[in-house]
């Protein structure tokens, strides 16, 4: 039985780890081509690898560019285009985080921040969407967070830039809803990557103590697994979601009503 992505090559940002490469997987898993978008060469290498080893006949070409420079997410773009002839989904998860109070944060923070959280964003939209029109409609995904409605102390400047996304997700649906392109976020909770339990152990927590943490922190009490994420991106990703545009999917196990 074909995929649900067969025939449909997807580009996904921020590859190289985490909700990316676990997204990855499984749209090579539903027949999907991917190109694997990171600035990360040795991170965006091994997660093609693995997708290969793990998905028979997986067509999967890791990229090397940093979306935050318009000619390098350009040329992502057309790497990708040019390699499989077609595009038809964008999953925009590329993000960095930064841990400094706003009242503290300079000017080179936020051009940091901004340009790898949202300016990425858009311009690989803005660079995908030309291939997406040509091929008579498409879906791109874009990946917020759950403090893209929240606030807290000491990560204001990732707040933003999440909430940033929520606007643009809305103005590019119905910018693009006349080209059947259709364009939807999603907002995970605390998500478990290699980047959280890395951090975790310079500060000597282990990463069963990581996950303990989450136990009193949204209503099911740990953790999302990367692939529990990629699951609502596929749906958007898919003609499962066909009447589905413009909207927000809280993937956060209830943390933002607590």
């Amino acid at each position: 039985m074909p995929g649900r992505l067969a025939n449909r090559t997807a580009l996904i940002t921020g590859g190289g780890g985490g909700i990316g490469a676990a997204t990855g997987r499984l749209f090579a898993e539903e027949g999907a081509a991917v190109a694997l978008v990171d600035s990360d060469p040795a991170g965006v290498e091994s997660a093609a690898e693995a997708i290969r080893k793990a998905v028979h006949g997986a067509a999967v070409r890791p990229v090397v560019a940093d979306g935050a420079q318009e000619t390098d997410a350009r040329r992502a773009v057309d790497d990708a285009v040019a390699h499989f002839g077609a595009l038809h989904c964008v999953v925009n998860v590329a993000g960095i985080r930064l841990y400094t109070p706003l009242v503290e944060a300079d000017a080179k923070d936020w051009e940091r921040i901004l340009g790898v959280n949202v300016l990425a964003t858009a311009y690989t939209c803005k660079a995908a969407i030309p291939h997406l029109r040509a091929a008579g409609g498409g879906t791109i995904v874009n990946v917020s967070s759950v403090y893209g409605v929240m606030g807290r102390a000491g990560m204001g400047q990732y707040d933003t830039t999440k909430a940033a996304l929520l606007g643009f997700t809305r103005a590019l649906a119905v910018e693009e809803a006349p080209h059947r392109i259709r364009v939807n976020v999603v907002c995970p909770g605390g998500t478990i990557t290699p980047y959280h339990i890395r951090r975790a152990a310079e500060s000597g927590v282990s990463e069963s103590q990581l996950r303990a943490s989450r136990q009193r922190d949204n209503l099911l009490g740990r953790f999302a697994e990367p692939r529990e994420v990629a699951y609502p991106i596929l749906f958007f990703a898919c003609e499962e979601s066909s009447f589905i545009t413009g909207a927000t999917l809280m993937v956060d196990a209830g943390r933002s009503i607590l």
